[in-house]
């Protein structure tokens, strides 16, 4: 059985961690990276609280010595399904079955000058690209003369009142406090303002009241200014406008509204629903196709009468539709029937600063805020890195950021032109 997995995040690590050493099953990982990467923390590598390295793994270091599991780099081109057969950007694989698990991308809702202009949120290289883009205002803020455009480069903007923008907005307040004031002595008391807006009337809307409440406090007491039923509409690179005909004059605006799936040649547009993502039945095979799966965030089961719109786009949905697939082709292997998929809620959680954190479990139906939802949130997180290398390194690194407020890893790396034109 040739199983070609596309896609290395969350889903497709566990499918193939869970069918290392089947008997008579190969897997083949297609991934455009070269590595996996816990998307969680990437606002930490954002603002320079771990590096890249604390937060992904090689593909082919992960699958050193696991003969039934290989990996491909490379970008899926187009999908034959009368040939069993896909296109890469360097190449053609076969599958008897074919599993996407790509995840899902940034939206922007259409607006094409904020997708020129604003930072995104959803990748390591996201993340790289924010700290650069910060710390490089920061620097022309140092040097700039004019007022109001020193103010333009120290003004932040998150767009997002999810967990991602709730997460980036504390931790770029508590930057400011403990850093940027100390070791930007040109700045006096002026290094801008931090903005968290949402078209919605709460923050972390899916969560609870309480958590919602209590978030709104805190990142509001570090020094936030929240900003709800703010529906941006427009970015160009100086000036965000609203629905509402407010504007703000920033050059970082941070975009962490919202994600859609992908569309790949070769799968049926029958095949796709709400936000681009691939429907599926309960076994999560793909809608008019025979052999191919979709798991994660690039689907939307909706026969589940308990998600009767769909899954949550959450990593723990993508782990068990991993994990319970892996299982489905074992049952396969042995002619059994197939299980279907279950989704067990185990709660959800948000960290907004430090000792700062919401916590909502749904069996028991449980709220905890404070610093023992921080401490929840701390344990989650570190379990769930890839390998004992990252819990390691981002636990050195956490433990001496929350004793010095401060960590030295505030460097501007960027690639020079002969690395670019080697990627291309």
């Amino acid at each position: 059985m040739k199983i070609v997995i596309i896609g290395g995040g969350f889903a497709g690590i566990n499918l193939a961690q869970e069918l290392l050493n089947s008997k008579n099953i190969e897997v083949t990982l297609v991934d455009k990276n070269n590595y996996n990467f816990f998307s969680p923390l990437i606002y930490q590598v954002a603002t320079a609280f771990l590096e890249p390295s604390s937060i992904s793994y090689p593909f082919r270091k992960f699958f050193a010595g696991k003969k039934n599991l290989k990996f491909r780099l490379g970008e899926l081109q187009k999908v034959i399904p009368s040939e069993n057969k896909i296109v890469l950007n360097n190449g053609v694989l076969e599958y008897d079955y074919l599993v996407f698990a790509t995840g899902a991308e940034t939206s922007y809702f259409g607006m094409e000058n904020v997708r020129k202009n604003a930072i995104p949120m959803k990748t390591l290289n996201d993340a790289i690209e924010m700290r650069n883009a910060l710390l490089k205002n920061l620097e022309k803020a140092a040097i700039c003369t004019n007022n109001a455009k020193r103010e333009s480069l120290l003004t932040i903007v998150v767009v997002g009142g999810g967990p991602t923008g709730v997460e980036v907005s504390g931790m770029l307040a508590e930057m400011k406090r403990n850093i940027i004031a100390k070791e930007y002595p040109e700045f006096a008391r002026s290094v801008g303002r931090i903005y968290l807006v949402d078209g919605g009337d709460a923050l972390l809307a899916p969560m609870s009241k309480d958590s919602q409440r209590h978030t709104f406090e805190a990142v509001t007491k570090l020094g936030v200014t929240v900003q709800l039923n703010s529906q941006v509409v427009d970015y160009d690179g100086e000036t965000v406008y609203f629905a509402n005909g407010k504007s703000i004059r920033t050059k970082n605006l941070i975009w962490a509204a919202g994600i859609t799936a992908k569309v790949f040649d070769g799968i049926p547009a029958e095949s796709y629903g709400r936000g681009k993502r691939i429907i599926t039945d309960k076994f999560n095979k793909v809608q008019s196709t025979n052999n191919i799966f979709a798991i994660g965030d690039t689907c939307i089961e909706l026969s589940d009468p308990d998600f009767p719109n769909g899954h949550p786009q959450v990593a723990q949905v993508a782990i068990q539709q991993g994990l319970n697939l892996a299982e489905n082709f074992k049952l396969m292997q042995r002619g059994k029937s197939l299980q279907p998929f279950k989704y067990n809620d185990k709660g959800s959680m948000a960290i907004i600063g430090k000792m700062k954190a919401v916590v909502d479990l749904p069996k028991p139906k449980l709220h905890f805020n404070g610093s023992f939802a921080w401490l929840i949130w701390l344990f989650i997180h570190l379990i769930s890195l890839i390998t004992y290398r990252n819990r390691f390194q981002t636990l050195y690194n956490w433990m001496v950021a929350y004793l010095s407020k401060d960590q030295a890893l505030r460097m501007l790396i960027r690639p020079d032109k002969r690395a670019k034109q080697l990627e291309s």
